[in-house]
């Protein structure tokens, strides 16, 4: 009796194993089908999203309307503030020609102090000299020279004829004589001609 139910266990137990086993592959099929579809219902909507999106040309129209807009306006900013900077500069330029200057000025108000109280004219002339090299080495310092006018070749570029006077001598004609208004350059450009008598 035994050996016959431990024979009908033995026989029963392998046939719910394969129930169990075959319902796992069920189930395991069911969910990968499942997720299958989920996956191409989801690739379909992304598809048609896009298909549904159709392209604005007005939109991109506007981006690059209000990219050339904003790039106009900060040229616009950098020319204001260029000229501003400029106008700046050129009304500063000169301050440090005037301090420069300054010390020449106050020169100028000691000499005529001293010139109405001293009797000594040789004094005077040596402080009006002293002040006038003083002046001329302030203007150096700034850039401006004296254009050389004795005995040098008469030259448009540098020189003004204001007359011509017979040469006392064949060396001297086309030669500067005298010198009726110094002439100035600045770093090498000509601020004002020199008026020159030329002999000819």
């Amino acid at each position: 009796m035994n050996t016959k139910k431990k024979k009908n266990y033995s026989e029963e137990a392998p046939s719910g194993y394969e129930q169990d086993m075959t319902k796992n592959q069920e189930i395991n099929e069911n969910t990968s089908d499942e997720n299958e579809k989920t996956d191409k219902v989801a690739d379909s909507s992304d598809i048609e999203k896009e298909a549904s999106m159709p392209i604005s040309w007005e939109e991109k129209f506007n981006d690059i309307n209000d990219s050339h807009l904003r790039l106009m306006a900060e040229f616009d900013n950098y020319r204001k503030r260029t000229l501003r900077e400029k106008v700046d500069l050129i009304k500063s330029g000169g301050e440090s020609v005037l301090t420069n200057l300054l010390p020449v000025v106050d020169d100028f108000e000691r000499a005529l102090g001293n010139i109405r109280q001293t009797e000594d004219i040789e004094a005077v002339i040596q402080g009006i000299e002293l002040i006038y090299t003083k002046f001329i080495s302030c203007l150096s310092q700034q850039g401006v020279k004296v254009i050389e006018t004795k005995d040098q070749p008469f030259n448009t570029e540098l020189y003004e004829a204001v007359a011509l006077i017979p040469a006392p001598d064949e060396n001297a004609k086309g030669k500067i004589l005298d010198c009726i208004q110094t002439g100035y350059t600045l770093y090498d450009k000509v601020i004002r001609h020199a008026k020159v008598v030329v002999g000819e």
